[in-house]
């Protein structure tokens, strides 16, 4: 199958998925999800591969949401559907991704760089998460856009550090994010591929049914857990939230100056480095444009 936003390819009983956008640092479009839920499946349906890394190529895991609108096109979605429009395009974006969640082989999540917004929506999907000491990793869009469209913050990090994280929109380094359990490891930025080639390695070793056994118990048990149902639950929660005065101003200076204007009126007051995300990533929502 040929794909455009991202690079499929399998080896040693392992596919390697990489986001393909480095020059927007890999800022997830409409398509992108369609081909990423597209590959996830061929990886789970070839008999050959026992697990799948997906990765970023370029300086960054995923800047987040590409929100960038075509020229004159309305930047705030809410402005021209009605709420219950604005979740029906977000579960259908939730769907895609949650290939991640429902495929029956393991997924390692490889980040480096920035891991913003839609970035944390995808990467905290995955079974196992490793990251560069040095990556940023947080959801800067809480501050005026709304709210994850995933939650997956505290069935990994616990109620403390999901709400230390967005209610605040702070960006924390990979090491930051292994001490909270965002992350199961964090290595320095030039061994993270062998770190992750190495536990790949292991599992490609282990019968596929096992293997898919083992991560589906642990699922169903999350599942128990309300996880399944928290996703929907966050949709609903990011279509309440985007209906807030902040959130309307943020696309008003977008529109009228530019979505890199109204991302530095976003984040400038924290005065934070690294605590915003490109233009091309800053959204909160996947919804095709």
């Amino acid at each position: 199958m040929e794909y455009s936003t991202i690079l499929y390819e399998t080896d040693g009983g392992k596919a390697r998925i990489t986001l393909n956008r480095p020059d927007k640092l890999n800022a997830i479009s409409w398509q992108m999800q369609q081909e990423l839920r597209d590959s996830l499946w061929a990886a789970d349906r070839d008999p050959q591969v026992h697990v799948v890394i997906l990765r970023g190529a370029g300086r960054a895991f995923s800047s987040g949401y590409d929100i960038t609108p075509p020229p004159g096109e309305l930047t705030h979605a809410a402005s021209a559907h009605s709420m219950e429009r604005d979740i029906w395009y977000l579960e259908q974006a939730q769907q895609m991704r949650m290939a991640l969640w429902d495929m029956h082989k393991p997924v390692i999540g490889q980040v480096h760089g920035y891991c913003l917004a839609g970035g944390t929506d995808l990467v905290f999907l995955c079974d196992i998460v490793l990251a560069a000491e040095d990556a940023r990793i947080g959801f800067p869009p809480v501050r005026a856009m709304g709210s994850p469209v995933g939650h997956m913050w505290t069935y990994l990090g616990g109620p403390q550090w999901a709400k230390r994280m967005l209610l605040t929109g702070d960006v924390i380094s990979g090491k930051e994010a292994e001490r909270a359990g965002f992350v199961l490891k964090a290595v320095p930025p030039e061994e993270l591929e062998a770190e992750v080639e190495t536990l790949a390695d292991k599992m490609a070793l282990i019968d596929v049914d096992l293997l898919a056994a083992n991560k589906r118990i642990v699922n169903m048990a999350m599942e128990l857990m309300g996880a399944r149902t928290m996703q929907r639950m966050a949709a609903e929660r990011d279509a309440i939230g985007r209906q807030s005065p902040v959130v309307h101003e943020f696309y008003r200076r977008a529109k009228e100056q530019g979505l890199k204007a109204a991302v530095e009126w976003r984040d400038g007051k924290f005065k934070e480095e690294g605590s915003g995300s490109r233009e091309e990533g800053a959204g909160a929502d996947g919804r095709p444009r």
